[in-house]
This record gives structure tokens, sequence and C-alpha cells, in this order.
């Protein structure tokens, strides 16, 4: 160790050194017995060896380094352990606020879409029309949105639109039959009889996509079936084309929820865009059969005739419940983002309970004591599933 020490010190000094020393030292570096083994073997790598410090370091680091290595690894990756762990727990306390975010808003645009969407039937009951318009209005903000830059297009291709038309389609029947329902019957009642969703969804899953599940599931299934039969049942405003209407929608919206979870894996798409380009497909599948169904001179007799009766407010009416039904249904499609299928059923089912009190209340529609156990019985059905579920 002494010995290549001097070495290094002698040599990487260069003549300089050698020539400011005394005569012996000189005399005793060019004698044969020293430098016969050592400088004629020096070349300028060997040379830079010496010099590099790590050369010198690892002399005296080398028994402490694997020392060093031993102790701090256990301690480090128990560190990285921990604050993985807390990490984890963070980002998933954001998600699940960021999911009750959410679904409160939702809820909440959904109420007033309600509110907006039976007053206009009520003066207007062309539900063609004014499904029409609600999907036009969504697109309109959207493309607003996209051209201005508030929000990015979607980059799409021909195989995104092909997976989406039959989204459009089940989402283009369910609107409508929802909207033809509620221009016949209560708020309420369409919304009691739309609670049974999650039942149409098991038995879709189970039937059509061959998905099992446990015992329990099937069983919280009574008491929802049930409960929305007893409600009908007792339904003072009672009407075929109402019914019918919501449980096609329960129908149709099922396979939309189901079809837009998977065509939204593997999709560069977000929630809000899936559901702008979901309207937009939706509004030139629906137009057309609008207009042969109900037919432009019939709106314009019935438009007249409610501008007379209500007024300027009815134009902001039917501006609101457009607008509100986009706002909703994009939120919707945020939350389906973030969640499986029956678990937006679910929260689809919870959000009814708002709906149909607050329209209750509104509308001052009558209500059955029978009517209100049915409707109880449904929802308990629904808290039951989601029990299930977990």
């Amino acid at each position: 160790m002494m010995c290549s020490l001097k070495q290094s010190q002698l040599l990487g000094c260069g003549s300089n050194v050698i020539s400011h020393r005394r005569n012996p030292l000189v005399q005793f570096s060019a004698s044969p017995s020293i430098s016969m083994p050592k400088l004629p073997n020096f070349s300028v790598s060997s040379l830079s060896k010496p010099l590099h410090i790590s050369s010198i370091h690892t002399l005296g680091s080398s028994e402490i380094q694997p020392k060093r290595k031993s102790l701090p690894p256990c301690n480090a990756y128990e560190a990285d352990q921990s604050d993985g762990g807390g990490v984890v727990e963070k980002v998933e306390a954001a998600r699940k606020a960021k999911i009750g975010f959410y679904f409160a808003t939702w809820w909440f645009l959904n109420v007033i879409f309600n509110i907006y969407n039976k007053k206009v039937l009520n003066a207007f009951p062309f539900p063609w029309l004014t499904s029409t318009l609600s999907l036009a209005a969504g697109s309109l903000i959207m493309l607003i949105s996209w051209a201005t830059k508030v929000a990015e297009a979607p980059k799409t291709d021909l195989d995104f639109w092909k997976s989406l038309f039959p989204v459009a389609l089940a989402h283009t029947i369910g609107h409508v039959a929802a909207t033809v329902s509620m221009s016949k019957v209560a708020v309420s009642f369409t919304h009691i009889i739309k609670s049974g969703e999650p039942a149409f969804s098991v038995l879709v899953s189970r039937f059509i996509l061959g998905e099992t599940f446990p015992m329990p599931v099937y069983l919280s299934l009574i008491p929802i079936i049930g409960g929305c039969g007893l409600a009908a049942l007792t339904e003072l405003n009672f009407n075929m084309i109402g019914f019918m209407g919501a449980m096609i929608s329960n129908l149709a919206f099922v396979f939309r929820n189901i079809f837009s979870k998977r065509g939204m894996k593997g999709k560069s798409v977000s929630g809000m865009n899936y559901y702008a380009c979901l309207s937009l497909l939706s509004l030139l599948i629906l137009t057309p059969f609008a207009i042969a169904v109900e037919g432009p001179q019939i709106w314009a007799v019935g438009w007249q005739n409610a501008i007379t009766e209500i007024g300027p407010h009815f134009i902001w009416w039917v501006a609101a419940q457009s607008i509100f039904y986009h706002l909703y249904n994009q939120v919707s499609y945020m939350s389906l983002d973030e969640i499986s299928p029956l678990t937006f059923s679910i929260g689809n089912t919870m959000k009814r309970i708002s709906v149909i009190v607050s329209s209750i209340i509104i509308f001052r529609t009558p209500v059955q004591p029978v009517n209100a156990l049915g409707a109880a019985i449904a929802v308990f059905g629904t808290f039951l599933y989601s029990q299930a579920k977990q």
C-alpha cells in the first residue's frame, strides 16, 4: 500500500519533481534494483491509473462499503414500503372523493333536468322532438367547446365509430322511451319503475353475457322487482304506454352501459368526449325517426300553443331541460369512466330517490301509502343488491 502510494506521488508529478530533488534521490530512482521492474512498464495509461481518486479511496473503503450496503437497504426498503402504502391510500382516497363528487353532481343535475323536462312535456306533449332537442343541445355545446379549444377534441377513427354505433342505438332507444313514459305518467312513477334497472342488468349479464353472480345478488332482486310491481299496481295515474316506456328504457340503458364500458376500454377518449360523440351519433339516428313519427307541422302548432299558454318562459324551459340533460349525462359518463356498469346502475338507482321525492313535492303528485311502500321496498332491494355485490 505504501509502495504504490509513493509511486503515484513520484510519477504523478512528472519530471519537475525529480529535477527539484537532491541527487541521491535521482541516483536511487535510477538504480537497476528499483527501476528495472517498474519504470520500463509505465505507459500513459498506467500513469493515469494512480491519479484516480477511486484507486486510493477504494483501498480504505473496500472493507467499509459492504457494511454500509448491508444495513441501509433494509431500512430504505421499509421506508419505501410505508411511503408507497401512504401514497396508494391517498390516491385511493382522492379517487373515492372524485367519484363521490361526480355522483352528487350527477344526481343534482338530474333532478333539475327532470323538473324542467316534465314542465316542457306538460305544455308541449311531443317527446320525440323533446328528446331530439336534448341531444342537439349537447352536441352543439361540445362542438363549440372543441372549436374554441375549451375541451380537447377526441382522436377517433372508423373502428371507434363502429363500436360506438350499438351504444348510440341503445342510448337513443332508452332516451326516447323514458321521455315517452314521462309524457304519459308522473315523474315519480317513471323513476319508480326505472329503479328496477339493476334487475335488468343482472338478468342481461347472466343470460346474454354468461356472467354468474352469488346467490345473495339474485335474492336481492326479489324486493326490487316486487317493490316496483307493487308501486305500479297502486299507481293512481297508471298508463300502459308510460309503464312500457320505462321498462324499455331500463333494458336499453343496461345495454348502453355494458357496451359503453367495453367501448371505453383501450380507448384514449375520455368519458366526457365519449358521451359527446355518443350524443352526435344518437342525434343522427333519432332525427329522421322524430320527423317521421311527429313531424314539423304538428311541432309548429304545439309550439305556438305552448308559447300562448306559458309565455316566453317556455323557451327557457326547453333550453334548461336540453342543457341539463347533456350536463347530467356527461357527468354520469365521467363516473362510468371510473366504475363498473353494475356500480353505475346502483348509483343510477339511488339517484332516483332524490328525483322521486323532489318531483312529488314540486308537482304535488298524489301518492297512496301502498304506492310509497312499494317504492321504499324497491329502493331497499337496491341497497341489498349493492351490499351483495360487495
